[in-house]
């Protein structure tokens, strides 16, 4: 009894300042959230744009879609005379640091890659952000939709199902590629349930 005694007289003012300073980041959280929100949706149709340049404007047609074990929109792609381009959504997956948020695109007909861009990642700097690098984004550029594999060598340069990795981030890589695979077959099955494809 007399330790906790102890205890308490000595840690009462680094309890109080962990209520207090949680209390005040719930507090900042709830007030930036509709910010925070605007400024991730803001990305995901840059991002989108990158991806399908040719789209005059982006429809949200899936809501809350649970596609690869996690809840997402997906937004349908269409050019100046109203033709489907393709459809988009947020993938995500673990990483080596944390999760890894990619924004994917597929053309028309679920059938091509049209490529990713990562929405946001903690990766080791030098080391798994390099999934930035245009190079190993090119490689899912045009690539079928199936089955990803990754390997250690070969031709990046080459499209097809086999995936290049990232030197000294092969997990960070695996992690890219596992989202592909986790994610696209449910997202065309979604679209074919909904009369899209």
């Amino acid at each position: 009894m007399r330790k906790i005694k102890y205890f308490i007289e000595q840690s009462w003012l680094l309890i109080a300042a962990a209520f207090f300073f949680g209390l005040l980041l719930a507090l900042t959280n709830a007030a930036l959230e509709d910010k925070i929100r605007k400024n991730e949706i803001g990305a995901l149709y840059d991002k989108m744009k990158n991806l399908m340049p040719q789209a005059q404007d982006f429809k949200k047609v899936i809501e809350q879609a649970a596609i690869g074990g996690n809840i997402t929109d997906v937004y349908k792609a269409t050019g100046d005379n109203g033709n489907t381009i393709g459809y988009s959504f947020i993938g995500t997956g673990s990483g080596f640091a944390d999760k890894i948020k990619l924004v994917i695109a597929v053309n028309e007909n679920c059938s091509e890659l049209l490529g990713f861009r990562v929405l946001s990642s903690n990766e080791t700097p030098g080391f798994g952000s390099r999934i930035t690098e245009e190079w190993f984004q090119s490689q899912f550029d045009g690539a079928p939709v199936g089955k990803l594999q990754l390997s250690k060598d070969g031709a990046p340069e080459k499209i097809d199902d086999e995936i290049i990795a990232l030197t000294g981030a092969t997990v960070s890589s695996d992690a890219v590629v596992s989202i592909f695979n986790n994610h696209i077959d449910m997202l065309k099955q979604k679209l074919q349930e909904k009369g899209f494809i």
